[in-house]
């Protein structure tokens, strides 16, 4: 769930709210939800705009429904930004959410792989993060992210430009969760590919396991508007946590 343009629906703008009010704890994770006739008093809406707002919030995954209880605070709610663009180690997590830890953080010139995801040209520097998200079990999987060029995210998402300059912790999160929590009011585009493959000598150092591990391969760029912003390879060895695919159109 996304605001997408200049002017946001009236239930955009309710969602948010309520949203925010989940992220600083007004309504904390695991706490039930005054009920819609007093909820719409305090917000000063009406029931019909609360109703679909709060449907939305459940779609997204910060509420859930229980019967003779009421709509209820999910108690790992997804982070603020574009919603259903979830960072991989909230996707591969489950309701324990996985640790990041990178491995490096550096800048570097084009690749085949950026040139064409990304539409970088020659001499251009482009951030790269390398992480091992790691879960109960231990390594889970292997990300390698770039962001589009400075002067690229100045120009289509300055807010996402200052977040990866400012990262306070930027070795214990990933460059998608950092795109997430910059997204308020932005809406944006991602496209995902899945491949089988091996691990590989390199990669399997770094995630513990033998080099002829089958692996799922993961590319994923993802766009504001027309411009990618933001280009990753995942790579998860088998006995990785299940990953949730939604496929569309």
């Amino acid at each position: 769930m996304a605001a997408s343009g200049q002017q946001r629906r009236p239930v955009v703008a309710l969602y948010e709210r309520i949203a925010d009010a989940v992220h600083e704890g007004t309504y904390p994770p695991g706490s039930t939800l005054p009920s819609e006739p007093k909820l719409a008093r305090e917000l000063g809406v009406s029931r019909p705009a609360l109703r679909e707002a709060l449907l939305l919030l459940q779609e997204d995954g910060l509420l859930t429904v229980r019967r003779g209880v009421g709509r209820t605070v999910n108690a790992h709610p997804p982070r603020r930004g574009f919603e259903h663009l979830q960072p991989l180690e909230d996707l591969l997590g489950g309701t324990v959410r996985l640790r990041v830890r990178g491995l490096l953080r550096s800048t570097e010139e084009p690749t085949d792989f950026t040139t064409q995801h990304l539409l970088a040209p020659a001499g251009a520097e482009l951030r790269f993060w390398e992480s091992v998200l790691t879960g109960e079990a231990g390594p889970a999987a292997l990300s390698h992210e770039w962001a589009a060029a400075d002067e690229v995210l100045e120009r289509t998402h300055p807010t996402f430009a200052g977040a990866l300059r400012a990262a306070p912790s930027p070795e214990r999160t990933s460059m998608l969760a950092v795109l997430a929590g910059a997204s308020r009011g932005v809406q944006l585009a991602g496209h995902t590919a899945v491949t089988a493959t091996l691990l590989g000598r390199r990669r399997g150092e770094q995630l513990g396991r033998s080099a002829d591990t089958p692996a799922v391969l993961v590319t994923q760029v993802v766009r504001v508007g027309e411009t990618p912003v933001l280009a990753a390879k995942h790579m998860l060895p088998t006995g990785a946590p299940a990953l949730p695919v939604l496929q569309s159109n």
